[in-house]
């Protein structure tokens, strides 16, 4: 199983502390972290969550999806793996080779 959760639609002002904050009322929160646009420096809208355990997780699925957080109404999941392959082309565009 997985002991992180993906957090959607959050306000533009929720800190990696308020999610932090949020989250611990449902069990022991490892981090939280909101990612953050690199060119502007503000939030992207979502975030990651890790707990202690993965029991944690899904109560934190199960109690906190579609509940309010800084004046929105968040989407709560458990997190998918990601699908990045280690040392692969990052660059994104238009490849030359084909």
């Amino acid at each position: 199983m997985n002991n992180k959760v993906f957090v959607g639609s959050l306000s533009f002002s929720t800190s990696n502390q308020g999610l932090s904050d949020y989250f611990a009322q449902v069990g022991t929160v490892t981090s939280a972290n909101v990612i953050m646009d690199k060119m502007t420096g503000k939030s992207k809208g979502f975030g990651f969550v890790e707990f202690s355990s993965d029991a944690e997780a899904q109560a934190s699925v199960d109690k906190l999806n579609n509940t309010e957080l800084d004046g929105r109404t968040i989407f709560v999941d458990i997190a998918r793996p990601s699908e990045r392959k280690e040392g692969g082309n990052r660059s994104g565009g238009f490849n030359r080779n084909h």
